[in-house]
C-alpha cells in the first residue's frame, strides 16, 4: 500500500442517498478543507416496462449541493454499473463538474458495444467521459487529494475511490453480512475479484469504507458504511483468512444461481456512453434488447 498516497488525517463529510428501486447507495463528498464536492454513483430513475426516464434522486444530490452552497468538480463512476442508470451527463449540466471512470472503460465498451451490435457512431475510446483513471492516478477535490485505485473482478473497469479517510469501493465488497459482488458477468473473473478484494483490505483498518450497494440481509436496516478492520474480520465471503481456492469455488458455484439484475439491458447501453441515453437514426432515445446476448 505505500505506493498510494493515503491520507488518513483528511477526514472529508460524506452524506448518502439510498435509492431504494435499485438499492444503491450515491455520496456527496466534500472537502473538509474547502467548499468544493464530488459524487459517487449517481442514480437515474427509470420505469422500464413504461420506458420513461425521471431524474427524482439526481435532483436531490443537486438540491443538497446547491442548499450547502457547495462546489462540484467531479462526478465519479466507481465502475459501469448493470443495476442502475447513471445521471451523471444530467448533473454535470446542472452543476458543472468532471465526469470520470477507470480507462478500462474501453474494455467494456468493446465487449458490449459487439453484444448490443453498436454501430461505428459509438465510439469505444472513453472520449464519453471527461477522465479515465489508471491505478494509483491521483485528482484534486478542493485541496484534497484523491486517488483511484484499480480492483477489477466484478468488472474489467471496476476502481475504488479513496478521498482522505474514506473509500468508495462500487461492488468490489458489500457490508460484512452482505459478502462481496458476483463475477460472472462478460470479463468478469472470480479469482481477480480475490485478489481485488485483498487490495481493498490492505488499506490501513481505520479506513472508512462506503459501499455501493446494500439490501439489507436477514430483515436488517439498510447499511452503507464500515472499516477495512471490520470487513478484515467479518467479512461472510472474504474474511477471517478465506483463502483464494475457497472463495473462487464459493462464488462461482453462488453465481451460477444468481438471476440478472432487472436493469442491466438498459444500464450497460446508457452507463458505457457515461450516462447519456443512446438514439436511433433519427434522435430519438432508444434502447435495444438483444436476445440471448448476456
Amino acid at each position: 500500500m505505500t505506493d498510494y498516497p493515503i491520507q488518513m488525517d483528511v477526514k472529508p463529510q460524506v452524506q448518502a442517498f439510498f435509492d431504494k428501486a435499485t438499492n444503491t447507495i450515491s455520496y456527496i463528498v466534500k472537502d473538509p478543507g474547502s467548499d468544493a464536492c464530488a459524487i459517487v454513483d449517481s442514480v437515474m430513475d427509470i420505469d422500464y416496462a413504461a420506458g420513461r426516464i425521471t431524474y427524482d434522486h439526481a435532483d436531490e444530490l443537486i438540491r443538497q449541493i446547491r442548499d450547502q452552497g457547495l462546489r462540484l468538480e467531479w462526478i465519479i463512476e466507481t465502475h459501469v454499473h448493470a443495476d442502475h442508470l447513471s445521471a451523471a451527463p444530467y448533473i454535470q449540466q446542472q452543476l458543472g463538474g468532471q465526469i470520470g471512470i477507470g480507462s478500462k472503460i474501453l474494455v467494456v465498451q468493446d465487449t458490449f458495444g459487439k453484444i448490443f451490435n453498436e454501430g461505428t457512431e459509438f465510439q469505444r475510446d472513453g472520449s464519453q467521459f471527461d477522465r479515465l483513471f489508471e491505478d494509483g492516478d491521483t485528482y484534486m477535490i478542493g485541496r484534497m487529494q484523491a486517488f483511484a485505485m484499480y480492483t477489477p473482478g466484478h468488472t474489467p473497469a471496476c476502481m475504488v475511490h479513496v478521498m482522505g479517510d474514506a473509500a468508495f469501493v462500487g461492488d468490489t465488497l458489500f457490508m460484512p453480512d452482505g459478502g462481496s459482488a458476483r463475477a460472472d458477468f462478460p470479463g468478469g473473473d472470480a479469482g481477480v475479484l480475490y485478489d481485488s478484494i485483498q487490495k481493498v483490505l490492505a488499506l490501513p483498518d481505520r479506513m472508512r469504507l462506503f459501499m455501493c450497494h446494500d439490501y439489507g440481509p436477514n430483515g436488517r436496516d439498510i447499511q452503507w458504511e464500515t472499516t477495512v478492520g471490520d470487513e478484515k474480520a467479518h467479512n461472510i465471503h472474504v474474511g477471517g483468512g478465506r483463502t483464494k481456492e475457497e472463495f473462487v469455488k464459493f462464488r462461482t458455484e453462488r453465481d451460477a444461481t444468481l438471476a440478472m439484475p432487472k436493469l442491466i439491458i438498459p444500464s450497460l447501453q446508457v452507463n458505457m456512453r457515461a450516462g447519456e441515453v443512446p438514439t436511433d437514426k433519427d434522435g430519438r432515445p432508444m434502447l435495444k434488447v438483444p436476445l440471448n446476448g448476456l
